[in-house]
């Protein structure tokens, strides 16, 4: 069963914002908003406004569809990765090797904090 849309925005704040490793206090520092907001935005006890929308998307690093459960890809168009894989494409050989490296290294460094 499906989650209905009113839903679908509580859930992907909250599971972004742990994805992210930020707790309430830290998303609304990032985003410029009181603490309890985030709390009632991931209870369902207010709606954001659009405004506050966008902050919480920018501060996620998400589209504002995909909090919205609009597109369910967490980046939106996914235009950034089409612009890596653009410029991977025209990398020689050895810089491709470089760029996995460089990727796996930063995806490692992540994972470790």
């Amino acid at each position: 069963m499906s989650t209905p849309k009113e839903s679908l925005f509580k859930l992907r704040l909250l599971q972004t914002r742990k994805m992210r490793k930020l707790n309430q206090d830290e998303l609304a520092n990032k985003a410029g908003l009181p603490s309890t907001a985030i709390s009632h935005f991931e209870s369902g006890a207010r709606k954001p406004s659009f405004d506050n929308l966008r902050k919480l998307a920018d501060a996620l690093e998400v589209s504002i569809d995909y909090l919205m459960g609009r597109v369910d890809s967490i980046s939106g168009d996914r235009s950034m990765e089409a612009e890596i894989f653009r410029d991977y494409e025209n990398l020689t050989d050895d810089d491709r090797e470089l760029a996995r490296d460089f990727m796996a290294r930063l995806a490692k460094r992540n994972k470790d904090k």
